[in-house]
């Protein structure tokens, strides 16, 4: 990977894939959490880190195709 530089500091890119991920999280739960008070989740803890590792995924995967 690497890192990018932001008037001389550096951040790694997971850090900046991270961020991104959980921007996306937040944004996406409101969405999720009806379907927790539904009942059609058994798990939610377990479904969250599910959904954040699978959009921490999604982001890592457009980082690769996108940056080259």
């Amino acid at each position: 990977m690497g890192e990018i530089n932001v008037y001389g500091i550096y951040f790694p890119i997971l850090l900046v894939q991270a961020v991104i991920a959980y921007v996306l999280f937040k944004l996406l739960t409101p969405l999720t959490d009806r379907l927790v008070q539904k009942g059609w989740i058994a798990l939610p803890s377990i479904f969250n880190l599910c959904f954040y590792l699978g959009l921490m995924l999604l982001v890592h995967w457009l980082f690769v195709w996108l940056w080259v």
